[in-house]
């Protein structure tokens, strides 16, 4: 259907159009107390199961601290081999939560969306302490980048609620001419 010149293509129909669409996903870690060793990575596992579940394949993990520099650098080396890029830690409010900060330039189209619902959901689950969350997501170039929190409830929840029922649609309208 068209109306006023634009295509009304409902989304279920781009969806199915995008259904063959390969993702290879980079996952970034920012974590001092992983890397020191006082904390368990519980990320790594849990992107790996949904990943698993979803058809997606998981490229490369890095480990970072909670540095901008480090940050940076690891999504400069994932972003040409990895069509979405996912960031956990470093997107609350703290002095040490610089992710936000870290990435920002690399984006050329924001996906507000993805902040809002993410925070919407968040809030549904534990209450206004939603707002302190930054998680963001933006179009850097060719490929998706996601910040979310680094806890693992919170990585799950952007996962299987938000980012893989929608991550081939929104390859997808990337890719579009």
């Amino acid at each position: 259907m068209v109306r006023s010149g634009v295509s009304t293509v409902p989304v279920k129909e781009h969806r199915e159009e995008a259904t063959s669409i390969g993702v290879s996903l980079g996952l970034i870690i920012t974590s001092d107390s992983i890397l020191k060793g006082l904390k368990k990575d519980e990320i790594t596992p849990l992107v790996e199961r949904v990943c698993s579940e979803y058809g997606v394949t998981l490229r490369d993990r890095v480990l970072v601290s909670n540095n901008k520099e480090e940050i940076k650098k690891a999504f400069s080396d994932l972003v040409s081999s990895c069509n979405v890029v996912i960031v956990t830690g470093g997107t609350g409010l703290s002095p040490r939560d610089v992710t936000v900060e870290a990435l920002k330039n690399y984006c050329n189209k924001d996906v507000p969306g993805f902040g809002e619902l993410f925070r919407y959901l968040t809030f549904l689950r534990h209450g206004s302490a939603a707002m302190a969350s930054r998680s963001f997501a933006c179009v850097s170039g060719n490929t998706l980048l996601f910040a979310l929190p680094g806890s693992p409830d919170a990585v799950e929840l952007a996962l299987r609620e938000l980012i893989m029922p929608e991550i081939r649609h929104l390859l997808h309208e990337l890719r579009k001419a």
